[in-house]
């Protein structure tokens, strides 16, 4: 399995819960970054974590799979798992990648990857075939009520802000649910670059850079230690030697 996938497991059942996150932990590709029982929980952790998968039980107290559903607006792929088939077709109108009835066996779940897998890897594909670096000059990011336009030129960076996405350009600052994650596949990487979990910057915007900090329009954005070797050699400066 060639891609990389963060998954997380969303079921008030122990059990369920111990059982996927076994499954997941024997798939070469798939790394378990939060397995939890409350789903409410789990809203707040895609705040702050980069999801790529979610295995996601229907039947759960304060929050059910469908609520779940309606609130993820399809920030990542989805995998229902749940004992109840009558979820099934309203689970599929969410575009789930793949609806697994329990007890799920091993078999099965391979099934539902090798599904996720291509479906990743055709929004890659699409990706990749739309957004060439040094050959675009703008993006298309989709705000409450219209897709924008943005001037690649424009843009100062973007900062993370609970459910959205800031963008900070020259004269406006815009808004979008789409996650870090997706934004930073659209843009050029000689032009852009992460460097918190919460920022990605222009190179061409960037003013100075002190203790670890980089300045864009007299904002102080944090380097943090995750980005920062990459992020130093971008930028041709070894950090060993200052």
């Amino acid at each position: 399995m060639a891609e990389h996938l963060n998954c997380m497991v969303v079921d008030d059942e122990p059990l369920a819960l111990s059982l996927l996150s076994d499954y997941i932990s024997k798939m070469p590709g798939l790394n378990l970054v939060r397995a939890v029982s409350n789903p409410l929980a789990a809203i707040s952790y895609l705040k702050i974590e980069e999801i790529d998968l979610i295995f996601l039980d229907m039947q759960m107290p304060e929050l059910n799979g469908i609520e779940f559903l309606n609130l993820l607006q399809k920030r990542c792929m989805v995998i229902v798992t749940t004992a109840y088939s009558e979820y099934a077709l309203e689970g599929y109108n969410f575009e789930v990648i793949d609806y697994l009835l329990k007890p799920i066996t091993m078999a099965r779940f391979m099934l539902a990857i090798d599904k996720a897998v291509e479906r990743s890897k055709m929004n890659r594909a699409l990706t990749d075939t739309v957004i060439l670096p040094n050959t675009v000059n703008h993006i298309f990011i989709k705000t409450e009520n219209r897709i924008m336009k943005i001037n690649l030129a424009d843009i100062y960076y973007f900062e993370g802000a609970r459910d959205y996405v800031v963008i900070h350009t020259q004269t406006e600052v815009i808004l979008t649910l789409q996650s870090m994650k997706s934004i930073q596949q659209l843009l050029p990487v000689d032009q852009f670059i992460r460097v918190h979990k919460s920022y990605i910057v222009a190179f061409d915007k960037i003013k100075f850079i002190e203790r670890g900090r980089i300045n864009i329009k007299e904002k102080l954005i944090p380097i943090t230690e995750t980005y920062k070797d990459n992020f130093f050699k971008r930028i041709g400066r070894d950090i060993t030697s200052g």
